[in-house]
């Protein structure tokens, strides 16, 4: 075992002479195996330091605790530096809307990241093993993954997290751990059929054990090998037509229409490197997703998919626009405010907002998209007020002389219905005046007669979207 153990280390470059290593550990026989041979290997790899992180989930009371301080002990015995965080993993799951197998995922990985930082780490080692490895890949062909899933688990991963054990069978650890007495915790629930990937271990594999394959777990280990050596041509393929079809905006990426004239396989894997950018990691999504949207992109504009975490795809004109819905933009969309001449500083927005009273104005002032000049005295003595746009809204474009409903105004120049709700109003009392970044109101305009001109600027990086 510890021959294989070396060779894996060896043949993705695991760990790296003087790396700082950090090892998650539960308790249980799998990190307590691992942390027990980096130990052992640590001056054959020169391996600079070793820590050991430890997530107590809060969901097993005494149990929990004796775990977090069984491993305590053992890192006081041997000279290791131990750090642990309680969390209330039911608690997270049923605050973001997410199970509590991800929410406690999301937890030890946040910790992961945090250590790193603060301890200057280079390397997070992960007690995944080669049944863990089967049953990711049985796990997601029953959700309906695509090549990506069937991958199953990365010997490593963005350089960072590593997975030593990847290609040892359970059965050997347990072997390990009986052999050099570790003792490791056994968490019980993991022997109940409660999650999915319990059922699988505890209630699939033997069956296909006994029925179909004995040696199924090295099978599905083989299989996922082979269709990772396909992926990496596709994955390359697919950065670069994303690069040449998608656009990436703060929290939002706009998909070309021609995008989806490519193959499939080219197209599914640009939409999962958009989920991606969005969302940060592909948690939850299948394969079902992937096609939902494909299926939108021959719809009609306008047409939403709702995907998991909270990601919205909605079909613009054949274009995907995918972004994710949040409090920030919910606090945007209300907004309503009242301007003074002078500075205006909208601290929710980020921008600045001048008004100044112009006597002496050459007829031909030039506006631009974040300036505009509007007839003063016609303004009267209405508040000029920030606002979003309401249910109703009409609105006289420059160059009409009718009104117009603002939904149809949008829908004419195209503008994509979640930025709708985004973009900001300048109102002279109860009319629209300026549809900042778009048009201004035909009634406020300069003319030969216009003898006070009130010029608005908009001072900001970004405004709705729309780089000033």
């Amino acid at each position: 075992m510890k021959d294989v153990v070396i060779n894996t280390i060896k043949k993705y470059n695991m760990i790296e002479a003087n790396d700082r290593v950090i090892v998650g550990v539960s308790g249980g026989p799998d990190s307590m195996c691992l942390l027990h041979m980096l130990c052992l290997l640590k001056d054959e790899l020169k391996i600079k330091n070793i820590y050991v992180a430890h997530i107590n989930h809060g969901i097993r009371g005494a149990e929990s605790d004796a775990d977090e301080k069984y491993v305590e002990n053992f890192c006081c015995m041997n000279n290791l530096d131990f750090f642990s965080k309680t969390i209330d993993m039911n608690k997270i799951a049923k605050e973001k809307g997410i199970s509590s197998e991800s929410a406690g995922r999301e937890a030890r990985y946040d910790f992961f990241d945090y250590l790193k930082r603060k301890l200057d780490a280079q390397k997070i080692a992960t007690a995944h093993n080669a049944n863990d490895q089967a049953e990711t890949v049985l796990m997601r062909i029953m959700r309906g993954t695509g090549l990506q899933g069937v991958e199953g688990i990365n010997p490593i991963r963005d350089g960072v997290y590593i997975r030593p054990l990847i290609n040892v069978l359970r059965e050997d650890i347990e072997n390990y751990c009986e052999r050099y007495k570790l003792n490791p915790r056994i968490d019980k629930t993991n022997l109940q059929n409660i999650y999915t990937r319990n059922k699988i271990r505890l209630e699939l594999i033997p069956y296909i054990k006994d029925n179909f394959n004995k040696d199924i777990i090295n099978t599905l280990c083989r299989f996922s090998n082979i269709v990772s050596k396909d992926n990496v041509y596709l994955e390359e393929v697919s950065k670069i037509k994303f690069e040449k079809y998608c656009t990436k905006k703060s929290q939002k990426v706009i998909i070309d229409k021609r995008a989806f004239l490519e193959q499939e396989s080219i197209s599914t894997r640009m939409l999962r490197e958009a989920i991606l950018y969005i969302n940060k990691n592909l948690y939850n999504l299948e394969m079902k997703n992937i096609y939902d949207i494909l299926e939108l992109s021959l719809n009609t504009t306008g047409k939403v998919v709702n995907l998991p975490s909270n990601i919205k795809a909605e079909n613009v004109y054949g274009d995907i626009h995918l972004y994710k819905e949040n409090n920030y933009i919910n606090k945007v969309n209300n907004t309503e405010c009242e301007l003074k001449i002078g500075f205006n500083k909208i601290e929710d927005l980020n921008i600045n907002i001048k008004l100044y009273d112009i006597k002496d104005h050459d007829h031909n002032i030039n506006s631009s998209k974040y300036v505009q000049y509007f007839d003063y005295d016609k303004i009267s003595n209405e508040k000029i007020h920030l606002r979003n746009r309401k249910n109703g809204d009409k609105f006289t474009p420059l160059g009409m002389k009718g009104n117009k409903k603002l939904k149809d105004f949008f829908i004419d120049l195209k503008i994509p219905r979640e930025e709708r709700d985004k973009l900001k109003l300048v109102c002279f009392g109860r009319e629209i005046a300026w549809i900042i970044g778009y048009r201004t109101s035909n009634n406020f305009k300069i003319d030969k007669n216009t003898k006070n001109v009130l010029e608005i600027i908009v001072e900001r990086g970004e405004i709705n979207g729309v780089d000033k």
